[in-house]
């Protein structure tokens, strides 16, 4: 199998939890390689996600490492197949690799839990909205690379379309509701979408008022997805220098006590409704 220059995070990942699972185990590199009948330096690319690895060869480093989650190592497997080639291979050399590795994640997620402090998360951004967004990054961003990134956050929204959509949960907090990006008639078109959305059957909205107080990670934005099993949870934060992808099980931990805490002080779903519609009216 050919090596890969840019592997995606999908990729990356895969060969992160084949480490951890040796690492575990206390199958040395050189064990390793001579189990999958390769050398250290393509274990090391495997383990890099650099270089794919087959069903065949996994399932035997699985057994190696007594590793007894067969949900686990079914999930492990299907990762090593070949991926349906989705939509936002279309953006590939086009737009940053990050922005098509969340794409990727939610594609994959079989729910999602998100909070935003400041923004609306991207997935349900009107094109007004994400468009006054784009025209405020530094430095400036050409007009044709901001027309991609539109044309990208576009289609990242149908992920919440259909009898297959993942189950949404946002929380998002009053101040994020109140920036006025893009103008006032803007700002209102795109609470009037988050109202649209609150009323689909799997997607939750709920709203942390200013009167709340305070909470954990209160300036992060939070992208929380379920993977098929629990060891395959990702979460996403964003930074200055694009998306980051953390999945150690502390990490994950803490993102899911964020969420939680996050969640009991929110407004039930009913309220966030009304609340998001006092501040629409006075628009």
């Amino acid at each position: 199998m050919a090596s890969r220059i840019s592997p995606t995070e999908r990729q990356k990942r895969l060969g992160r939890e084949l480490r951890k699972m040796r690492l575990a185990a206390g199958v040395s590199a050189q064990g390793a390689a001579g189990i999958l009948r390769v050398d250290r330096s393509r274990l090391s690319n495997i383990e890099q996600g650099i270089r794919a690895i087959s069903e065949e060869r996994l399932r035997a480093l699985a057994d190696a490492c007594t590793c007894q989650d067969q949900a686990f190592i079914a999930a492990l497997a299907r990762m090593t197949r070949p991926p349906e080639r989705g939509w936002w291979e279309r953006y590939r050399d086009s737009l940053p690799a990050g922005l098509l590795d969340i794409a990727e994640l939610e594609a994959g997620a079989l729910r999602m839990r998100t909070a935003h402090s400041v923004h609306i998360p991207g997935i349900l951004q009107t094109s007004d909205h994400a468009l006054a967004v784009f025209r405020v990054v530094v430095p400036a961003l050409p007009e044709h690379e901001v027309a991609l990134r539109l044309a990208h956050r576009v289609e990242r929204q149908q992920v919440l379309e259909g009898a297959a959509s993942p189950e949404y949960v946002g929380v998002i907090h009053e101040a994020a509701l109140r920036m006025q990006f893009g103008g006032r008639k803007v700002a209102r078109a795109q609470l009037d979408r988050l109202l649209a959305l609150s009323e689909a059957p799997r997607i939750t909205l709920r709203v942390i008022p200013f009167e709340a107080g305070a909470f954990p990670g209160a300036g992060q934005t939070v992208n929380y997805a379920e993977g098929p099993v629990p060891q395959l949870d990702t979460v996403q934060v964003d930074s200055t220098h694009g998306p980051e992808f953390l999945y150690g099980e502390q990490q994950l931990a803490k993102y899911r006590s964020h969420l939680d805490w996050m969640e009991r002080i929110a407004l039930p779903q009913g309220e966030s409704r009304d609340f998001i519609h006092g501040i629409a009216r006075r628009l």
